[in-house]
């Protein structure tokens, strides 16, 4: 698939904000976003068995990283972008419903998951429902077709403050360009990038994180765009 090439000076902040994970980290990592899209909160136990370290070292791990979130009895259910609690970012994968923290993490994590994903969102402005189906191999439909992306470049420390509040809450979908445009207007800092782009950037984003990007794609055929998502969603 083709895709328009990025703002080198995107990609390479993007580098920057999210960087490159180690061996350990990297199983971690994925084993963490494959777990919790089960929908089921996640413990750090079974986090642990499930790649072969030990709960100490997988503790260890993640008491060092921001993005991810606890429930009352110390189980995980939010982790970098994917969340079992209701967000305005319905993302439903294998039959189970999920969310996501903002519109982009939607078009990233079906590559980490290896499957394709539907989503529904809505505009921020318009209120307008927003569809895509998105796989490991890109956007594969979307209504509608008009839908932008907004994005923010907060500093690294802004995000290990808060994630949600310096970058989640700025990254919508929107139903057209000019909509995006005026709500852009009233938010400096951040810009309009188009789905391809936007998508492309999180596999950029994939493959500078996870040595094994390559692996943890989706072999099967991809969605197809009249998926029943598309008729029956509402």
């Amino acid at each position: 698939m083709m895709t328009p090439p990025i703002d080198a000076g995107l990609e390479a902040y993007v580098t920057r904000l999210f960087p490159k994970l180690n061996p350990i980290e990297q199983q971690i990592s994925i084993a963490l976003y494959r777990l919790l899209a089960e929908g089921r909160p996640v413990a750090r136990g079974v986090l642990a068995a499930q790649v072969g370290l030990s709960p100490a070292l997988v503790r260890e791990v993640l008491d060092n990283w921001y993005g991810v979130y606890y429930d009352a009895a110390g189980e995980i259910v939010g982790y970098r972008g994917l969340a079992l609690k209701e967000t305005s970012h319905r993302f439903r994968v294998r039959g189970r419903t999920l969310y996501a923290w903002c519109a982009w993490d939607t078009l990233f994590i079906p590559q980490i998951l290896g499957v394709a994903a539907e989503i529904e969102s809505n505009c921020p402005v318009s209120g307008d429902a927003i569809r895509l189906i998105v796989t490991p191999y890109g956007v594969e439909a979307v209504e509608p077709a008009s839908t932008v992306i907004s994005f923010v470049t907060p500093q690294q420390a802004e995000l290990r403050e808060n994630i949600a509040l310096h970058f989640c809450h700025f990254i919508h979908f929107f139903r057209s360009e000019g909509i995006a445009g005026d709500w852009i207007v009233r938010h400096p800092g951040t810009r309009i990038l188009t789905l391809d782009k936007a998508w492309a950037l999180g596999r950029e984003k994939n493959a500078d994180q996870y040595d094994a990007v390559a692996d943890i794609q989706d072999r099967s055929p991809a969605v197809h765009p009249m998926n029943p998502f598309f008729c029956c969603a509402k």
